[in-house]
């Protein structure tokens, strides 16, 4: 199993717009209907109003190589230009 926790460090004052553009375009509903995806899940961070945290599980490597080649993946990249600064990747196989 993959397991990735994402930190997304926003804009100031642009997590939700961000986590709204996800949701509206159906980014994170066509994640989950993903071969292989487990669990594909937001989170606010309590200490910081411009955190967003995401934590994904993958069943293998190869269903989260195909997640990359995904539509709505690039999409995110690009939101991503749009309303976030950095983001931190944690990948772990477990």
């Amino acid at each position: 199993m993959i397991v990735l926790n994402v930190t997304y460090r926003c804009k100031p004052d642009m997590r939700e717009e961000f986590l709204k553009m996800i949701r509206t375009e159906g980014i994170d509903e066509a994640c989950r209907a993903e071969a292989g995806n487990l669990k594909y899940d937001y989170y606010y961070s309590t200490e910081n109003s411009d955190e967003l945290f995401l934590l994904e599980k993958w069943q293998d490597e190869e269903a989260f190589a195909e997640h990359r080649k995904m539509p709505h993946f690039r999409r995110l990249g690009e939101l991503k230009d749009t309303y976030v600064e950095e983001t931190v990747i944690e990948k772990y196989t477990v």
